[in-house]
């Protein structure tokens, strides 16, 4: 039984971390996503975790639950509100955004 993860790495607007992220599923490095572009991980259906990472910088993890065939699908940014992004520097959990579609 599977289900398909997909990740997009979009912001509206100038963004200043343009890099590939490094998509993270249940810990394990599952590919990457350029700036404008999407990609498709097949999962197994269950409960799952979900993280990018850009070198030193990251979102918060995130728990999703993928039913059979089902695509979970989730928008990854470094666009900020400037306090964040400033803040992101000492803590880079917060560098990255990373929102269920």
């Amino acid at each position: 039984m599977s289900a398909t993860l997909k990740v997009t790495h979009r912001a509206t607007g100038a963004e200043v971390r343009r890099a590939p992220y490094d998509v993270i599923v249940d810990g394990e490095p599952a590919g990457s996503v350029e700036m404008n572009q999407s990609t498709a991980i097949p999962i197994d259906s269950g409960s799952h975790t979900l993280q990018v990472r850009s070198g030193r910088r990251s979102s918060d993890v995130r728990t999703f639950e993928a039913a059979d065939g089902e695509v979970v699908a989730y928008r990854c940014t470094g666009k900020r509100l400037l306090p964040i992004f400033l803040a992101s520097f000492v803590f880079p959990r917060l560098a990255l955004s990373l929102r269920r579609e």
